[in-house]
């Protein structure tokens, strides 16, 4: 007899499971046991245990042939649903019947952030002597710091006082980090650490962005303040601007132009533009062109122009002078003079007016014309333009050719005067006195 039910069970045992998936895949409900069932005393005691753990507080749980009866107010909403998915998953469930609700009255909704708000300031009191030592780690830290970037140290191991400063600074921001890492350590959060730089490098970019072209101007200052590209009181020439360097900012190279005016450039605009740096060589060629008579001896004249230009005073012998013969137009031809001036004792554009006035002057005495390409016309009567030899205006007629004269012996005259340039060297020195400068007179040239 127990061969055959035996044998009835291992038939009926692969039916009971197709029903099971059947029923499964159809969505039926599972049947319920009615053997070997918890009893409801147990479900309602884990139950209550589970939300005390989870501090669910005011919520009555009873369980009576497996159903669930769960009732109260509770602050959040989100609470009612979570608490009837946390009885449904309990061996021996076998329905809830969830009456919780969310009071109405506003003191009751905010008890339990009061509540967890209590907590919290008793864990804080609770750790407090630990706050305290980690601040005072972090006190000493910072202010070992920042005395050590006090030292002169810092000044002996930078090329310029802004070096310098920066490399201050830069010990000062790393001995706070130093300061907060060993502070979280003893509070056992470093692994805040991560996320406090993480914010911190998302913010920095974010800046970064947003002042993008005061953060070119300060690494262009640092670069300027490494290569010194000029001097105080140079005369240089930068994207068009010429004047005299007044200082070197943080942000800006300050210039005084010849018409007494103060010129601030961008650093960016400095370092990646074109300098022009007329005093860093004494020595300056100037450079005028001059129209003589077709007809006159081209040779002899260029001569006698190059020999008018080396017997005046301000004119060096080594670079030197050289005149040559440029052009050839309808009005006749051109001479380049070019000679070379020492800055430091003479003015260039003075220099260069007294050299145009002194080389005409011995052309013309020697007897070459100068020819004038303006021509004017006049309209009288009806209309038309009369010209001749005695109209106001008219070209004259060219001067006598004969043998080219020597050059006249230099004169009171040709003494130059005093150089507009040199005018503003007393200004700039006015204007620096008292003033933060990134430039040094001692520092190497670029």
């Amino acid at each position: 007899m127990k061969q055959i039910l035996l044998c009835l069970g291992l038939l009926l045992a692969p039916c009971q499971l197709l029903g099971q998936e059947l029923a499964a895949e159809t969505g039926a409900a599972p049947t319920l046991a009615v053997e070997n069932v918890p009893d409801d005393t147990a479900i309602a005691q884990r139950l209550r245990a589970i939300l005390g753990a989870l501090e669910f507080d005011g919520i009555a749980v009873s369980v009576d042939a497996g159903v669930v009866s769960l009732r109260g107010d509770v602050a959040d909403p989100a609470t009612i649903a979570k608490v009837e998915r946390i009885a449904e998953r309990l061996d021996g469930v076998v329905a809830v019947n969830n009456a919780l609700a969310v009071p109405d009255e506003l003191a009751q909704q905010l008890h339990p952030a009061v509540e967890r708000f209590r907590t919290r300031i008793a864990q804080l009191v609770s750790r407090l002597p630990l706050f305290l030592v980690a601040l005072a780690a972090f006190s000493v830290i910072v202010a070992a710091g920042f005395l050590l970037a006090r030292l002169r140290f810092w000044d002996r191991i930078s090329p310029n006082a802004f070096i310098a400063a920066i490399y201050r600074q830069a010990f000062r921001v790393a001995c706070v980090i130093a300061g907060i890492v060993i502070a979280l350590d003893f509070l056992g959060a470093a692994a805040l650490l991560g996320t406090i730089l993480g914010a911190a490098g998302i913010i920095g970019l974010a800046i970064g962005f947003a002042v993008r072209d005061t953060v070119e101007n300060f690494v262009a200052s640092i670069m300027l303040s490494l290569r010194q590209p000029f001097r105080p009181n140079d005369l240089v020439e930068i994207e068009g601007d010429v004047g005299r360097v007044i200082r070197l900012t943080s942000r800006a190279t300050i210039l005084l132009s010849l018409d007494g005016n103060h010129v601030r450039i961008p650093n960016a605009t400095v370092f990646k533009g074109k300098i022009v740096n007329y005093t860093q060589n004494p020595a300056r060629r100037f450079m005028f062109d001059i129209g003589i008579d077709p007809d006159a001896d081209l040779e002899a004249t260029r001569a006698l122009a190059q020999a008018a230009l080396k017997a005046q005073p301000f004119v060096l012998d080594d670079p030197e002078e050289l005149v040559w013969i440029e052009n050839m137009t309808e009005s006749g031809a051109i001479l380049r003079v070019t000679g070379w001036i020492d800055q430091t004792a003479t003015g260039f554009a003075t220099a260069r007016g007294d050299a145009i006035r002194l080389v005409k002057a011995a052309i013309e005495e020697a007897g070459v014309a100068i020819p004038d390409t303006t021509y004017r016309i006049r309209l009288e009567g009806a209309g038309l333009s009369q010209l001749g030899s005695d109209t106001p205006g008219a070209p004259s007629a060219p001067a006598r050719r004969g043998p080219v004269s020597p050059p006249p012996a230099p004169t009171e005259e040709s003494t130059v005067r005093k150089s507009e340039e040199a005018a503003l060297i007393p200004l700039v020195d006015a204007e620096r006195k008292g003033s933060d400068d990134l430039l040094e007179r001692d520092a190497p040239r670029e």
